[in-house]
């Protein structure tokens, strides 16, 4: 609605329009200034797109030659990991993704994993390998199992792992029940090859535990460390109550038996005070009496003197 007064809108003029489509299926009519803009931003995206394809062969061969150089590092880390009993057990166990997959019995057989590896394949994006090695224990035949991932011929993310000997009612997927497709272990697992492309625990492994596995070996274990603290609150707990006890030791109740006789003394040591006063005004009073009479004997022997004295002044006059 125009308002009253205003100017009129000067009519839009009819713009050419053109098509732009790539693939020549889909298309959209533009005005030929946004085709225009279109085709410069596509041939831009193509240069952008070109530069990634580089910066991705070059970051290939920088990984590839750092691989190389870590890879003496890694070798020696894991003779020295071989001096500590456990460790990879003990590191599995504290990592909260990797512990969430592991029965017990899947704890008793990593006893006896002494080495791990991962392997990345010279083309790194083509896959890797996770080795595990294992001494001699009561579950399988196996030194070393290992799951490898790496890209089918169709392209597609694909994975397969060693077949595990298992000794004589040993086999720990069937034990556990962890065959079941609901129930997963470290081993299910190990032998799971329906999901490669969204492997979990695999990408975990390779990328969390295998770069730092020291990180997860120093990580207190929980229950001792609960246990600690439950121990320091039993022990604050324990001093809490002493110190009550003492404080119900150091308090004094006061009944009205007591209350009574505090007043029977305080009545008693009043009426003592109050005899000790009337026996001290006693004796002030027998002191100020003699003191009197004292005096008055002073003064009869002094007139008894004058009249003395004047006796014998008229005798001698007289003679």
């Amino acid at each position: 609605m125009m308002s009253d007064g205003g100017p009129t809108p000067a009519k839009r003029q009819k713009t050419e329009v053109v098509t732009l489509s790539s693939d020549g299926d889909d298309s959209k009519d533009y005005d030929a200034q946004t085709q225009k803009a279109l085709e410069d931003i596509d041939s831009c995206q193509n240069e952008i797109d070109a530069l990634n394809e580089q910066a991705s062969e070059e970051i290939l061969k920088v990984e590839q030659k750092y691989n190389r150089l870590r890879r003496p590092h890694f070798d020696r880390r894991n003779d020295l990991i071989r001096k500590i009993p456990n460790f990879w057990m003990t590191a599995f166990i504290n990592h909260p993704q990797i512990s969430a997959i592991l029965t017990d019995e899947d704890e008793e057989c990593l006893h006896y994993l002494t080495k791990l590896e991962v392997e990345e394949f010279e083309d790194i994006k083509s896959g890797y390998r996770i080795k595990f090695h294992f001494d001699g224990n009561p579950f399988f035949e196996n030194d070393t199992i290992q799951k490898e991932f790496h890209l089918a011929n169709s392209g597609e993310p694909a994975s397969q792992s060693s077949t595990i000997k298992w000794k004589t009612g040993m086999n720990l997927i069937t034990r556990s029940g962890s065959g079941d497709s609901e129930t997963r272990s470290f081993f299910s697992w190990f032998a799971d090859h329906s999901e490669p492309s969204a492997d979990d625990i695999a990408e975990v492994i390779k990328d969390d535990m295998w770069p730092n596995p020291l990180q997860y070996y120093l990580i207190p274990d929980p229950d001792v460390e609960n246990g600690l603290e439950d121990e320091e609150e039993d022990d604050e707990d324990d001093l809490s109550d002493e110190d009550d006890d003492d404080d119900e030791e150091g308090v004094v109740v006061l009944d009205e038996d007591d209350d009574e006789d505090d007043e029977d003394d305080d009545e008693d040591d009043d009426d003592n005070v109050q005899e000790l006063i009337e026996g001290e005004d006693d004796d002030d009073a027998e002191i100020v009496e003699e003191d009197f009479g004292e005096d008055e004997e002073g003064e009869e022997e002094l007139e008894d003197d004058e009249e003395g004295e004047g006796q014998d002044v008229n005798e001698e006059e007289a003679t």
